[in-house]
């Protein structure tokens, strides 16, 4: 905080912002900034993780594989991201409690389902209740992450499998003719080509999961969306030496040139990805330099 935010009263109004601004509270809101920011480099290559491994074993030989990959496309895109969110995120933490009271308290005697309560022993709470409030924060976002990461791999799955049929079946044959198994054929002409037919329908899904990244508040995290909302809020003088009237709109106007700003620069990165992928490909766009380059 500035040496010069002594008395609030007595500040001039470019001070007098510069003070509030850069208060304890106010802090919060740019720690949440990074929040966001670590959910999507946590969430997208693990979303594409999950998109490929689920887009592979959609086109599995192995019927089971096939059936696995093909039911985790259908139910996670069909349910509603919210209620996906909110069922998936208390369903999880419950298993992964249930596990663990197995294991540390075999000599419960009580039913783990009382009514409409779950209960489990002190020993299998996750986060323990005498944790660090640290940990209990890191391990909601980290299931707030993995949530995250499970349904948009599943969108990221479809997109793959859709980019794999894309390539030229005559591509798939010319390896097999020249002697390539069927993993060589996958690894060495399948996946490098996909990328191309792939990357718009991943760079829509990037831009979608920009966007979804308020649902954290749904989640209870103190996210950006969280903290304008609570800093927007009028402030009374009893309660804070910088009172003002409701400002939420002026911060929900923040966070919209911020999602603005952070959608075009990932327009741009992604307008130059697609022009290297492409350079040199028989596609649309390949083509589309060639005819600019010449």
């Amino acid at each position: 905080m500035f040496s010069f935010c002594t008395d609030p009263a007595t500040l001039e109004t470019f001070q007098w912002f510069a003070c509030y601004l850069t208060t304890g509270k106010h802090m919060e809101i740019y720690y949440a900034v990074g929040t966001v920011l670590l959910l999507l480099a946590l969430t997208a290559p693990t979303a594409l993780a999950f998109g490929f491994a689920g887009a592979a074993a959609a086109r599995s030989a192995v019927a089971p594989l096939r059936w696995f990959g093909k039911t985790y496309i259908a139910i996670v895109r069909g349910v509603p991201d919210i209620a996906f969110f909110l069922f998936f995120v208390i369903a999880l933490d419950q298993a992964l409690e249930y596990v663990r009271h197995r294991i540390k308290c075999p000599d419960w005697d009580q039913a783990v389902w009382q009514g409409n309560d779950f209960v489990v022993c002190q020993a299998a709470k996750l986060p323990l209740g005498n944790s660090p409030q640290w940990v209990h924060d890191s391990y909601a976002f980290l299931v707030a992450a993995l949530t995250f990461a499970i349904v948009f791999g599943a969108f990221a799955a479809n997109v793959l499998f859709g980019a794999m049929r894309a390539v030229p079946r005559g591509q798939l044959e010319t390896a097999e003719a020249y002697g390539m198994s069927q993993r060589q054929t996958f690894w060495r002409v399948l996946v490098p080509q996909m990328w191309v037919y792939a990357l718009p329908g991943l760079s829509n899904l990037w831009m979608v999961l920009i966007k979804a990244t308020p649902l954290l508040f749904l989640l209870g995290i103190q996210d950006i969306v969280y903290w304008a909302r609570e800093l927007g809020g009028a402030a009374q003088p009893r309660f804070t030496d910088y009172p003002h009237p409701d400002w939420r709109q002026w911060y929900f106007l923040a966070l919209l040139i911020f999602y603005l700003c952070f959608t075009k620069v990932s327009e741009v990165v992604l307008d130059r990805i697609m022009a290297r992928l492409t350079f040199g490909q028989a596609t649309a766009a390949g083509e589309a330099q060639r005819k600019a380059a010449a």
